[in-house]
């Protein structure tokens, strides 16, 4: 598959491990696969329960696993299809350069500038102890804030870009929260993968 790893950005901060290839995948590979993964995905959205409100989630998501086992976060359990097509390609050139074979892939379809992710961590048990997260950003770009738990001062931000990979191990979700805020602009659509390893 058509790769560039040339360009490497170490994201110098405290108490984490994140690495970010901008040219993970050349920009026609990468339009290629959104609109394939944009058709092809079954793609749903669920309620989400956030200080005993429950309200339909800001973006639509799909699972995909190489086992059974299901993933949970904010009172939802999703449970996984199976890799297949260009989504087991992309989950190979990932392996590849993170040298780390995933279980499990949670895509997030992000419609306009009102979709959005609220601050989390990766963090849930499923993930084991460090757990390694690496993102792939398909179409839209959009930005990305990072802040530690305990120190306020310390916040990051960053532009996620087309065909971009970002990688986040270590320590990060012990001591990070990340984001992927709304914006009032009009803006395209952006597909998001999230490969993880589920224990």
């Amino acid at each position: 598959m058509e790769r560039l790893f040339e360009e490497k950005i170490n994201i110098n901060l405290p108490d984490s491990d994140i690495i970010y290839f901008p040219s993970f995948l050349t920009t026609k590979k990468a339009t290629h696969y959104l609109h394939k993964l944009k058709d092809s995905i079954p793609w749903q959205q669920d309620s989400i329960s956030v200080y005993g409100k429950t309200y339909p989630q800001p973006r639509l998501t799909a699972l995909f696993g190489n086992n059974e086992k299901t993933y949970s976060y904010s009172n939802i359990v999703m449970r996984p299809h199976k890799f297949k097509g260009e989504l087991l390609e992309i989950k190979q050139s990932v392996e590849d350069i993170t040298e780390t074979i995933f279980t499990t892939c949670l895509l997030n379809l992000y419609r306009n500038g009102k979709d959005s992710n609220g601050w989390h961590s990766d963090d849930e048990k499923e993930l084991g102890y460090n757990p390694i997260i690496a993102s792939v950003s398909l179409g839209q770009e959009r930005h990305f804030h990072l802040r530690h738990k305990t120190n306020p001062l310390l916040k990051y931000k960053m532009v996620l870009e087309h065909g971009s990979l970002l990688l986040m191990r270590g320590a990060t979700q012990h001591h990070w929260l990340h984001q992927i805020p709304k914006t009032a602009k009009q803006i395209n659509e952006r597909i998001n993968l999230t490969f993880r390893v589920i224990l």
